[in-house]
């Protein structure tokens, strides 16, 4: 059951991946939950299942077993289209490679989302341009991802990422291609979004930074939660 406040409820969730050699076993039947305005960092080596547990919050894998739910939907009940629906309504997402289009604006990356959701033309521009100018880059919203810097584009992701107001933020890695410097820039903007304005987040990383600035760290090892 998902407690009264809980974005995230997994129980006894399992993943196997099958391979020509033996299976491998990347969950193991793990208990999970994520409260509403918290951000959490999935921590752990390589192959722990971090980022196997990210991807099956977001829909965009299904489990070997058990479940997960989010904004208290039975993620197991849904249809390939139900579930791209609500992944597309309730969930924004931000990876470590940006996964802009590049010929694309700035601007009509950020709209793209909106228009995948039908909001008519006047007001996606509208809020595209308002999660650009929240982000620090309303005097970029002409430029094409190339004429970025990793930090701008990775702040360009995450404005797509918000300007749908989802419930819950997913972020693999953020911070992999970034310098010192915009990794902190980039995890403050993060920390204003969760506490000013509520945006409950779950990050997988390896990078200490993003732990340090996450109210709670959970570390996975070899397909099970190890601590919280």
């Amino acid at each position: 059951m998902t407690e009264v406040g809980d974005v995230v409820a997994c129980r006894a969730l399992r993943r196997t991946f099958e391979t020509d050699a033996v299976p491998v076993h990347a969950l193991r039947g793990v208990d999970f939950d994520l409260a509403a305005g918290e951000w959490v960092s999935l921590a752990g080596p390589s192959g722990s299942g971090k980022s196997t547990l990210l991807h099956l919050v977001g829909g965009l894998d299904r489990p070997t077993g058990g479940d997960v739910a989010v904004d208290g939907v039975s993620l197991a009940a849904l249809s390939n289209a139900a579930l791209s629906d609500l992944r597309l309504r309730k969930i924004g997402f931000v990876f470590q490679a940006y996964n802009l289009v590049p010929v694309l604006s700035a601007l009509e990356n950020v709209e793209f989302i909106l228009q995948l959701q039908g909001v008519a033309a006047a007001e996606r521009r509208r809020r595209a341009k308002d999660a650009l100018d929240a982000l620090g880059l309303g005097d970029m919203a002409g430029r094409r991802p190339g004429e970025l810097s990793g930090g701008q584009q990775q702040r360009v992701a995450i404005a797509r990422a918000i300007v749908t107001e989802p419930v819950l933020l997913l972020a693999d890695e953020p911070t992999a291609n970034l310098d010192t410097g915009t990794t902190v820039e980039l995890l403050d903007v993060l920390r204003d979004l969760n506490r000013s304005r509520g945006v409950t987040i779950l990050t997988a990383t390896h990078d200490p930074a993003v732990m340090s600035y996450t109210t709670r760290r959970v570390n996975l090892r070899d397909g099970g939660i190890a601590t919280e």
